[in-house]
C-alpha cells in the first residue's frame, strides 16, 4: 500500500494477474463441455436440449451458489474463499473424464458449478475494494478478458482434442489447463489476505456507504436498488442469449447443409478472441463515450450480430458470430463493474446477485433456447436471443444512470 492508502503498483499488477488467471480457470472448466455437446448426445443417445444440460446444470448450480459465497467471502476473506473454491473446482475437472454415465457427469458438473461460483461472486467486489476508482473499469475489463480466454481455450482445446481422440480426452486436457491456471491464481492472490480494503467515497448518485450493515440489510440493498437491477437485467438477458448461440452452433454446423467436421466447428470458438479485444478495450470506449452509451450500443450491436446468423451463408454466420461476441463482452464488463460500485456497503452481495442473474440466464435461457431449437430450429432459437438483446438494451437506455 502507498502512503495515501492506494494499492502499490506491484499489488495492482498482482491483483490484475490473479484475477486474469482465475477468469481463465473458471471459464475454461465451466464451458469446456460446450464444444462436445454433439459428442455427448451421440454417446448417450440424447436430444439437443438434454445434452445442453451438461452446460445448464453447471451454470444453474453456480447461480445458486453465488449468494452463499458472498457471505463466506465477507466472513473469511474474498481472496481466501476464492482460493478454496478454485482448488475444489480443479479436483472436479480432473474427475470429469472418468464419468461412467451422463447422470454421473451431470453430478460432477453440478458440484463444480457450486465451487466455480466463488470467483464470479467475489471477484468484482474484491476488485472494486482494492483498485483505484480510475482503474476499476480497465482491470475489470482485463478480468473479463481472462474469462474470454478461458472460455475460448476450454472450448477450442476440448473440441480439437475430442475431434481426434474423443470427448473424454478433450475434457482431460482442459482439466490440466484449469489446474495450471488455478495454481497461478492461488499463488498470486495470497498477499491479498494481509491487505485490508481501503475506504472508498460514495459514488456520485449512489446510495450512502454503510459499512456496518448486517447480512440481511446487505442482501436487501442488493435486491431492492432499482438502478442496480438494470445491470442484473443485462446479465440475465445478454448472457442467456450468448450461451444459447454457442450451445447450438455445433448442432447447426454439423448438420445439413454445412456438414462441417467437428474439428472445424471447434475452431469457430476462436471468435472469442474478439471478445477479449472488446473487453480489454472497454476502458477507452467508456472514457470517450460514457458507460451508459457504450452499454446500450453493445446490446443493440449484439442483436444485430445474431440477426446476421439467420442468413444461410456460412460467412455471414461467422460474421454475425464475431459481431455478437465482440458486443457481448464490453456490455458484461461495464454492467458488472458498474453494479459493483453502486452499493459500497454491500459489494459482495451485489456482485453475487449480478452473478446469480448472469448464470441464471445462462442456465434458464440457454435451456429454453435449446428447447425452442428442438422444435423451431436455429431461426426460432435466435429469435429468442434477439428479443432478449433488444429488451436488455432498452432497459439500459431507460434505467442506467446518465451521469
Amino acid at each position: 500500500m502507498t502512503a495515501t492508502g492506494a494499492p502499490a503498483p506491484s499489488s495492482t499488477h498482482r491483483l490484475t494477474a490473479a484475477l486474469f488467471a482465475g477468469g481463465v480457470a473458471t471459464f475454461a472448466e465451466l464451458y469446456a463441455v460446450q464444444a462436445v455437446l454433439p459428442a455427448l448426445a451421440a454417446e448417450f443417445s440424447l436430444s439437443e436440449s438434454t445434452a445442453s444440460l451438461a452446460v445448464s446444470v453447471a451454470t444453474g448450480a453456480l447461480a445458486l451458489s453465488v449468494l452463499p459465497w458472498a457471505f463466506v467471502g465477507d466472513r473469511v476473506g474474498r481472496a481466501r474463499a476464492m482460493r478454496w473454491a478454485a482448488v475444489a473446482a480443479a479436483v472436479c475437472a480432473t474427475a470429469l473424464p472418468f464419468a461412467p454415465s451422463f447422470g454421473v457427469l451431470l453430478a460432477l458438473r453440478a458440484v463444480s458449478g457450486v465451487a466455480l461460483g466463488a470467483l464470479p461472486a467475489l471477484a468484482m467486489a474484491h476488485l472494486v475494494a482494492r483498485a483505484e476508482p480510475a482503474r476499476v473499469a480497465a482491470i475489470g475489463g482485463l478480468y473479463i478478458a481472462g474469462t474470454t480466454i478461458g472460455g475460448l481455450s476450454g472450448r477450442v482445446v476440448t473440441g480439437a482434442v475430442a475431434a481426434g481422440w474423443g470427448w473424454r480426452w478433450g475434457v482431460a486436457v482442459t482439466a490440466v489447463l484449469v489446474a495450471v491456471a488455478v495454481a497461478v491464481f492461488v499463488v498470486l492472490s495470497r498477499g491479498d489476505d494481509r491487505r485490508q480494503p481501503r475506504s472508498r467515497a460514495t459514488p456520485s448518485g449512489g446510495p450512502p456507504v454503510t459499512t456496518t450493515l448486517g447480512a440481511g440489510a446487505r442482501l436487501r440493498a442488493a435486491f431492492t436498488d432499482r438502478t442496480v437491477a438494470v445491470f442484473y437485467a443485462q446479465a440475465f438477458l445478454l448472457m442467456g442469449g450468448f450461451v444459447t448461440i454457442y450451445n447450438l452452433l455445433g448442432f447447426r454446423l454439423l448438420d445439413e447443409p454445412y456438414r462441417l467436421p467437428a474439428s472445424v466447428v471447434s475452431l469457430l470458438f476462436l471468435t472469442y478472441l474478439v471478445g477479449t479485444v472488446g473487453s480489454s478495450g472497454v476502458g477507452r470506449a467508456v472514457g470517450r463515450f460514457g458507460r451508459r452509451r457504450v452499454l446500450v450500443a453493445a446490446g443493440f450491436a449484439m442483436a444485430g450480430g445474431v440477426a446476421l446468423t439467420l442468413a444461410p451463408s456460412l460467412w455471414l454466420i461467422i460474421a454475425g458470430l464475431v459481431v455478437a461476441t465482440f458486443a457481448f463482452f464490453p456490455a458484461h464488463a461495464i454492467a458488472a463493474s458498474w453494479a459493483g460500485e453502486r452499493i459500497p456497503g454491500a459489494r459482495s452481495q451485489v456482485a453475487a446477485t449480478y452473478s446469480l442473474a448472469y448464470y441464471a440466464g445462462s442456465s434458464l435461457v440457454g435451456f429454453a433456447g435449446a428447447a425452442v431449437y428442438d422444435r423451431g430450429g436455429w431461426t426460432g432459437a435466435m429469435a429468442v436471443v434477439i428479443t432478449g438483446c433488444v429488451v436488455a438494451a432498452s432497459i439500459a437506455a431507460i434505467g442506467a444512470p446518465r451521469r
